[in-house]
């Protein structure tokens, strides 16, 4: 970097460009290559810090450092971004396998930058995954607590009933593993077959495989319909299509916030106003002034203006 970069964007990335960080994280926030490989560039004498070649990754620099790799500068880091893709059947999630297996970064528009995932799908598993261009975003958004619900489609061969699927609200405990409330809805009942929709806020190994595997299912088919507050909807299969930065902005700054589906505390706050602003009372309007020499006969003497105080000067006479 010249660390004297631009800012990326308003979108919270998890990152404080203030503090030191390590140089790897640095080289790969700027889009050149994984963290890992960041390391190995390090060890093989490719990485500079003000001029000086690095010999080990344990190193933070600092916004003022200029980090070089192969003698030039990195490029300045670019506003955070975020993609939805809709991923096939038959394809894993990492940039380098040791299997040798088709990855979807391989399937990637020529024109799109070096991007990661947002959590992964195993290899069978389709649908929707979230990619983006910054590291510190792909973080806060895989973390269990910023709340963001994953929404799957499964099918899955067995029988079950709505009151094991209802069970599962309260979380279980799977082989040692304790996992989080679960929302669990049977949607149809096909031959041999049944249709779940599961919704979860953890993002553990092959998580609904191992919940309907104790509740006698196997699954047969898993697809994410959903992650936070963003669809799969009608993106074709092998699609990427960006979020606009507004959405972004508005989905990531609010989203993170507060957990999907929960309240929001204006709404359950009396204090609060619509507007999310301490709610006052609005003030009463002045009382209107009756116009001067409007006649009070026929009401009871105790309405009338005065009458408590006449009364009281009759009881002083």
């Amino acid at each position: 970097m010249n660390a004297k970069q631009s800012s990326p964007s308003s979108v919270p990335s998890g990152d404080d460009s203030a503090k030191p960080e390590r140089v790897a994280k640095v080289i790969a926030r700027a889009g050149l290559c994984s963290r890992r490989d960041a390391e190995r560039w390090i060890e093989m004498g490719r990485v500079s810090v003000n001029g000086k070649p690095l010999i080990t990754p344990a190193m933070t620099v600092l916004p003022t450092d200029t980090v070089e790799v192969d003698g030039k500068p990195l490029p300045e880091r670019e506003a955070a971004r975020l993609w939805r893709y809709h991923k096939p059947a038959g394809l894993v999630v990492s940039h380098r396998d040791e299997k040798d297996r088709p990855s979807v970064f391989d399937k990637m528009p020529e024109d799109l930058p070096r991007v990661i995932s947002i959590g992964r799908l195993d290899i069978n598993t389709e649908g929707l995954l979230l990619l983006t261009n910054d590291g510190g975003l792909a973080r806060l958004l895989e973390l269990p607590a910023t709340g963001w619900v994953r929404r799957y489609r499964v099918r899955a061969n067995g029988k079950v009933t709505p009151e094991a699927l209802e069970a599962l609200k309260d979380g279980l405990q799977v082989d040692g593993v304790q996992y989080g409330p679960i929302e669990a809805k049977l949607d149809k009942d096909q031959g041999a077959n049944v249709w779940l929709t599961i919704a979860l806020r953890e993002g553990k190994n092959r998580e609904v495989k191992k919940i309907c595997e104790h509740l006698g299912l196997k699954v047969g088919r898993l697809i994410r319909t959903s992650f936070g507050p963003f669809q799969l909807g009608e993106l074709a299969r092998g699609a990427v299509d960006e979020i606009s930065q507004k959405v972004l902005n508005e989905q990531v700054r609010g989203g993170t916030k507060r957990k999907e589906g929960a309240k929001s505390k204006r709404a359950t706050d009396p204090k609060l106003g619509p507007d999310g602003k301490p709610f006052r009372k609005p003030k009463r309007a002045p009382a209107k002034k009756k116009p001067a020499g409007k006649s009070t006969a026929g009401k009871p003497a105790g309405k009338r203006p005065g009458a408590k105080g006449a009364a009281r000067a009759d009881r002083r006479r």
